[in-house]
């Protein structure tokens, strides 16, 4: 999910994943459109933010999975100025209203493959803080 300006989100996955490429993928989404400049802020879950960090800060053994995602992302991310944040999972927050969609998606991808849909703005208007 993405705010500022007029909120919008996405949900999406893949049959056959990772948690960590899936998070890689929705970063990349939402970086896709985004303004150029934009101050960024990303609050995600701990395992989530974990698998981000390492975009901050490339680890000292760098990363062997998807080299692909992440290269995209450097090139995105060049130059660009954003902030990571552990967002708390059990807060009413836009970030509990992602997580619910998330795992929805997660088991509709399961049953039918790779996905990707808006989540419907009406969904959207609805969530606190966002």
């Amino acid at each position: 999910m993405r705010s500022g300006g007029e909120a919008a989100g996405w949900a999406g996955g893949d049959r056959r994943t990772t948690r960590a490429r899936m998070i890689l993928a929705g970063f990349l989404a939402a970086l896709k459109d985004a303004p150029a400049g934009a101050q960024l802020s990303v609050i995600a879950p701990r395992p989530d933010a974990l698998v981000l960090h390492s975009l901050l800060k490339p680890p000292a053994e760098p990363p062997e999975a998807d080299l692909d995602l992440r290269a995209a992302l450097g090139a995105a991310l060049a130059g660009q100025d954003w902030k990571l944040a552990v967002g708390d999972p059990a807060a009413a927050t836009p970030l509990q209203f992602a997580a619910a969609w998330a795992d929805l998606a997660s088991e509709k991808a399961k049953m039918g493959g790779a996905f990707s849909s808006a989540i419907p703005k009406t969904n959207l208007a609805k969530v606190k803080g966002l």
